[in-house]
């Protein structure tokens, strides 16, 4: 049997994505949502983990995240073509798998598999998102900028948040507006959230 663990934010999804994953006999699986804590007594062993792309972000992204913990690199993830930098940041913290939401059922059944036996996985839908994802248009500092931009920050708390001159964060947004191919800071956020680099 594989152990397989489920991280989904939204339930019904979750709860879809097991019921196909136990269509196959092979498979034993358990799911969770990206928020839930979970006592170290109530952790199931695990072989592969299927996480939904868009749960590596904040407190559970990147290389400590619980649900990474539990099963290493072997790390499903559904994502799509259109979020290269999704795609980056599951390639970053080491995914085995990365299968494409739009993806005939079967082929998420194949990716478990092949992890379980510690080999990759890439769906052929998303090389060319990976390679365009491979680098991040913007400088840490850029993307810090227009991060606090979309959270509504006006331009002198940025300015004291990163304790910079507004004159400095005034240069690093419209560097970034024109990297991005933005025509104004709006547009430039709206083209990073859509890539999934924000």
């Amino acid at each position: 049997m594989v152990r397989i663990l489920v991280v989904h934010d939204e339930e019904l999804l979750r709860s879809a994505l097991v019921q196909l994953l136990r269509s196959d006999r092979a498979l034993e699986v358990s799911s969770i949502a990206p928020n839930a804590v979970i006592p170290d007594q109530d952790v199931l062993p695990t072989d592969v983990c299927v996480v939904d792309g868009e749960c590596l972000q904040g407190p559970y992204g990147g290389q400590d995240a619980p649900f990474r913990a539990h099963c290493g690199e072997r790390l499903v993830v559904l994502t799509t073509p259109s979020r290269p930098g999704v795609l980056r940041r599951a390639f970053d913290c080491g995914a085995l798998g990365l299968v494409d939401k739009n993806a005939p059922a079967q082929r998420l059944i194949t990716a478990v598999h092949t992890v379980a036996k510690g080999e990759r996985f890439l769906d052929a839908t998303l090389t060319v998102a990976l390679l365009e994802g491979a680098e991040m248009p913007l400088t840490n500092r850029e993307l810090s900028v227009l991060s606090l931009a979309a959270q509504g920050a006006p331009m002198a708390e940025i300015a004291a948040r990163l304790h910079l001159s507004r004159g400095t964060i005034r240069n690093y947004m419209a560097t970034a507006i024109r990297k991005v191919g933005a025509r104004n800071r709006v547009d430039a956020i709206r083209i990073l959230q859509d890539a999934g680099w924000t």
